[in-house]
């Protein structure tokens, strides 16, 4: 016996503190339960958010007798008024038309100040009569001079107050929708009066004008570009054109396009539909008239020159950029040889 107490005492103690540990976290697992979630369980509810209209009496509780009132020498406060009673006194402050009416002390309206109801059935501001009653020194209604009065707390200058609000709100609002249908109406509709139908008419020509004139791209920097591209491929093609015009044409040149004409068979002038005498042009059978001077244009169109100058004369437009009466071709002519 004694060597297994020695050998006990002789244990490690780190292996008894881990075999402890052991044992209790078994014994926890033991006693573990899973929880499940059923729904049922209530949420926490915040604090009651009171009835900002809720009414209540200010003093519930009587004031306590004074020894006058106990001997008889003074009348006893009456008692505390009933629901019902107080429900009487408010309708008789409401035929009244207390409510509608300034406060008697201030004089001023009920608005969403506090508002307190007397048993009396008179109507003033809380803090109005709280500041009468410390003036005074007494508790007697301002109006009738009642004593030992009970004061309840209304809300009914409040509810008018925003009655009144909201019916001054939909006031301007019904006042908004009409003038704005008034207006749609002055704009689309014209009067009957000639003076106003003559105005009518004239603003719309004038704002139609206006709305023309702003559809309308007015940007003059853009504008003048274009401008100035325009003028640069106006005076490309004159250039290109004065480089044909302007080259003095070969003999070689004349012969291809005389021969153009000879392949095309004209043989009387467009302008006087008279036989043309041209070299190679086959003669008529009439009677021989006088030949007349022939004149070959760079576009192979063959006139007389007589009738040419005569065409020129009469162009309008610069002598040395006359265009031919065919092709409207600008030209170089040659006097051929009968």
């Amino acid at each position: 016996m004694l060597k297994n107490k020695d050998r006990s005492s002789k244990q490690d103690p780190a292996k008894t503190k881990v075999q402890k540990r052991e044992n209790r976290s078994s014994s926890l697992k033991r006693n573990a339960r899973a929880v499940v979630d059923t729904g049922r369980r209530k949420a926490p509810q915040g604090p009651k958010v009171e009835d900002p209209e809720k009414e209540y009496v200010l003093d519930p509780k009587p004031p306590p007798l004074t020894l006058a009132q106990k001997l008889g020498l003074f009348a006893p406060p009456p008692p505390p008024l009933s629901s019902e009673e107080w429900e009487t006194v408010k309708q008789r402050s409401v035929l009244q038309g207390d409510s509608t009416q300034p406060c008697p002390i201030c004089k001023e309206e009920f608005e969403l100040r506090p508002q307190v109801l007397l048993s009396c059935s008179h109507v003033f501001h809380r803090a109005c009569l709280q500041a009468f009653e410390k003036f005074t020194s007494k508790k007697t209604c301002p109006l009738c001079r009642r004593s030992q009065y009970q004061t309840r707390v209304i809300h009914t200058g409040a509810q008018l107050f925003k009655a009144k609000c909201a019916a001054r709100i939909q006031a301007c609002w019904r006042g908004h929708v009409v003038r704005k249908w008034y207006q749609d109406l002055r704009r689309t509709v014209p009067p009957k009066d000639a003076k106003l139908r003559r105005k009518f008419f004239e603003e719309k020509f004038t704002e139609i004008s206006h709305r023309l004139l702003m559809s309308y791209h007015t940007d003059t920097e853009e504008l003048l570009a274009e401008i100035d591209r325009c003028l640069a491929v106006n005076r490309s093609v004159l250039q290109q054109l004065e480089e044909r015009c302007g080259r003095e044409l070969t003999d070689e040149d004349w012969g291809r396009i005389q021969m153009q004409a000879l392949h095309r068979g004209a043989h009387e002038c467009p302008i006087c539909l008279a036989a043309l005498s041209v070299s190679g042009a086959p003669s008529g059978t009439g009677p021989q008239q006088p030949r007349r001077e022939a004149v070959l244009l760079s576009c192979s169109h063959v006139f007389h020159r007589t009738c040419l100058l005569a065409l020129e004369e009469l162009s309008w437009g610069d002598a040395p950029r006359h265009a031919c009466p065919l092709c409207r071709s600008h030209y170089q002519k040659k006097i051929l040889e009968c």
